[in-house]
């Protein structure tokens, strides 16, 4: 039958991973479980602390390229590509992770915030998905990992416009799934439950935390290395056949 196309070993050697939001949280959390699995990491987002992260990941035969950027501008997505590839002839892997949780009542949300979450949330993803996946359309191959939610899944009080987006990151990856199958590209999702990242732990403290808890089977939240486990499997060989799928990191709480 020839040699399995697929791989166990888990190991990013060799291949680059760009990676959103990775200043912090989620983010920050994948780019250092790539980097320990020796991928070369293009980190980026909006806060200048991205630099110093990039310094401090583990990776001892990694290369890490840090980019400060707007990914809701697209002069800022054109930047990130140019300066991408000025260092690295490819990107294996994509990961769509940055994103904004604005919250308010559906009858009270403002037009600012609708647009802002969809730019984020959405838009953004997608963009810089179209412009990495014309690369990866070139080379045959490559893995896109978009970070949605349980919330995409399923309804959750005053996230009418977040509940949205991440119902959109979902729709937008079965399309790209189907569209990008014949180029050897895998596209998936992962959505989390609340994660105790600095803004998950102001936002899900004290009895709110706790109400939520009881909610979930499991009866905790989740960290960010454990999503960034699940990011690793879907960057690596071993998830070659796996494509349109929502991996859901929750303790149970959708299959209620």
């Amino acid at each position: 039958m020839g040699e399995k196309p697929y791989s166990l070993s888990f190991s990013l050697e060799g291949k680059t991973a760009l990676i959103t939001g990775a200043a912090k949280g989620i983010g920050k959390a994948i780019a250092q479980v790539f980097s320990e699995h020796k991928a070369n990491i293009i980190l980026v987002d909006l806060d200048q602390d991205v630099i110093n992260v990039a310094k401090s990941l583990s990776g001892e035969t990694s290369q890490n390229l840090p980019i400060v950027a707007d990914i809701t501008k697209n002069t800022d997505l054109k930047r990130i590509h140019q300066e991408s590839f000025k260092v690295f002839p490819r990107i294996d892997i994509l990961v769509n992770n940055a994103g904004v949780g604005m919250l308010d009542d559906a009858e009270n949300l403002s037009e600012e915030i609708w647009d802002k979450t969809m730019a984020v949330n959405l838009k953004a993803p997608f963009m810089l998905s179209q412009i990495v996946g014309r690369e990866m359309i070139k080379q045959k191959k490559g893995k896109i990992i978009n970070i949605a939610s349980q919330a995409g899944l399923i309804a959750l009080d005053k996230h009418i416009a977040y509940c949205s987006s991440k119902a959109g990151i979902i729709g937008m990856t079965k399309v790209l799934a189907l569209e990008w199958a014949e180029y050897g590209i895998n596209v998936n999702a992962i959505a989390p439950t609340v994660i105790l990242t600095e803004l998950g732990i102001k936002a899900w403290s004290g009895e709110v935390g706790e109400a939520m808890k009881k909610k979930i089977p499991l009866r905790r939240f989740g960290y960010p290395e454990e999503v960034a486990a699940a990011a690793l499997y879907l960057a690596s060989e071993a998830s070659n056949l796996v494509t349109g799928e929502t991996l859901v990191i929750d303790g149970g709480y959708c299959i209620q």
